[in-house]
């Protein structure tokens, strides 16, 4: 095994900065890729970075990135018309072009046009019947057998937080010891024999009273980094070893952490609107990508806001209209323009893609907020999953969950408890998005917004998820 290197902390930041990509590479080049140009597009980032001798070095990474952006969207748009198609037909026998072509200009199939040809994004056909309101019905109907119900009482476990504070005011209470085992397998031959494969995978963050005792028990290769906590906002777990002939390469960690639910009761009424000092500026502002007040966000703003004041209504208004926003499976983040203006125009999206664009929307508003993701547990079931944290004066900062949504109650604390309440089965890897990876990656990453699966690259480049595999494994204690 070689070495573990650790790379100064100005370099990750160095590098942080480029690929946030809050700049972008030369405008031809941008709408070319958006319209579909790939051909035309790659022609020209080649001529630019063969010939452009002035090219700045976070230039020609971006110019790269985009040629990465263009290989990634191919990867995410596969199918044809005719296999959505045979898809649909299951559910809508007498489906016509008149209607794909309906559907398509509602947005609720999602297709790009690449270099003249017509691809549909890889889950379009199921997400059809999650975004269009008539085939949601048809696919419940048909899928009502083998519905067996929420396994998982999680009205009634966020109901004991609740009343916990109540009789002790106790902000954060009914804790859940859970052992995580996650690995990630590299493909055979991803990278050449005796290569050295670079390794990061997600560690819980120590997070006071929220997540606590984090216990490293084992990991493979033993020697390893944990990224300090104070040092970056997405932690994880450093690990290296060289490639083999013919054989996979594995890397695995095993951990323990505490998780605690949390509660604030709200009482709109001493709800004030904040102040914007140096420890809240942050959050009120935009950051692109992602986080930008376009006019289309300005006018959904002015629609749900209207007259409303108070921030904690404007809060509530604004988490029921994200609320409303038909959850789908998304394309991978690092594909993305800008992910809350692509909600808003499209009209769905899933857990990160509701999660900013609550966030954006919030912010606009002067009310504070920020990114918080890892994986959620109702067991039996889990799932990567994004959330995030808003700050209401007094109050401070509290979770809020914006795909976990109003709970479905007549108890109206219940029903807005997301909007100030965690339940106590998260595992945090990251408290912000697009952060530096310690020790610094050389590479573009493969997920460019969150971290909960991993990363792996080699000297000769990244590895993207089509190269590696991961699997977890968990236990509540």
């Amino acid at each position: 095994m070689g070495t573990l290197r650790r790379v100064p902390v100005v370099a990750i930041l160095v590098l942080a900065g480029v690929l946030h990509m809050c700049s972008q590479p030369a405008e031809n080049v941008t709408v070319l890729v958006d319209s579909g140009e790939f051909s035309k597009a790659r022609e020209i980032i080649h001529e630019q970075l063969r010939t452009e001798s002035a090219l700045t070095d976070s230039q020609k990474l971006l110019l790269q990135f985009e040629l990465e952006r263009m290989e990634r969207i191919e990867k995410d748009f596969t199918k044809t018309e005719a296999e959505v198609r045979e898809f649909i037909v299951q559910y809508i026998p007498d489906v016509s072009d008149a209607d794909l072509r309906r559907w398509e200009c509602e947005k609720s199939l999602e297709y790009k046009v690449i270099d003249g040809e017509k691809r549909y994004f890889d889950r379009a056909a199921r997400n059809f019947f999650r975004i269009d309101p008539e085939a949601k019905k048809i696919w419940a109907e048909a899928h009502k057998d083998n519905e067996d119900g929420e396994s998982f009482d999680l009205n009634g476990h966020i109901s004991d937080i609740m009343n916990h504070i109540s009789a002790t005011g106790e902000r954060y209470n009914n804790p859940v010891r859970m052992r995580i085992t996650y690995s990630i397998t590299v493909d055979a031959d991803a990278v050449p024999a005796g290569e050295i494969v670079r390794c990061w995978i997600p560690f819980p963050r120590k997070i006071p009273e929220r997540q606590m005792d984090i216990d490293l028990l084992s990991s493979t290769p033993a020697q390893h980094i944990i990224t300090p906590n104070d040092l970056t906002l997405q932690r994880t777990v450093y690990l290296e070893k060289p490639a083999q002939a013919d054989e996979k390469t594995t890397f695995s960690v095993e951990y323990e952490y505490t998780s605690y639910g949390s509660y604030v009761p709200i009482d709109p009424a001493k709800v004030q609107p904040v102040e914007k000092t140096a420890e809240l500026a942050p959050y009120l502002e935009e950051v692109p990508p992602h986080v930008v007040y376009t006019e289309k966000l300005r006018k959904i703003s002015e629609e749900v806001v209207g007259d409303e004041t108070n921030p904690y209504r404007v809060a509530q208004k604004l988490f029921a209209r994200v609320d409303a926003i038909p959850w789908a499976s998304a394309r991978e983040y690092s594909t993305f323009r800008n992910i809350s203006e692509y909600c808003i125009t499209n009209g769905h999206g899933d857990c990160g893609i509701q999660t900013l664009t609550f966030m954006t929307l919030c912010r606009m508003n002067g009310i504070p907020t920020r990114w918080q993701s890892g994986w959620e547990f109702k067991p039996p079931d889990d799932t990567m999953h994004d959330w995030g944290q808003i700050y209401f004066e007094p109050y401070g900062w509290v979770p809020m969950d914006v795909t976990y949504g109003q709970r479905e109650t007549e108890d109206e604390a219940l029903r807005w408890f997301y909007l100030s309440g965690m339940d106590s089965y998260r595992l945090i890897f990251n408290d912000a998005y697009s952060e530096p990876l310690y020790p610094a990656k050389i590479h573009p990453r493969s997920e460019t917004v969150d971290s909960q699966r991993g990363e792996v690259e080699w000297r000769g480049g990244n590895l993207y998820f089509d190269q590696w595999s991961w699997d977890i494994d968990w236990e509540v204690l």
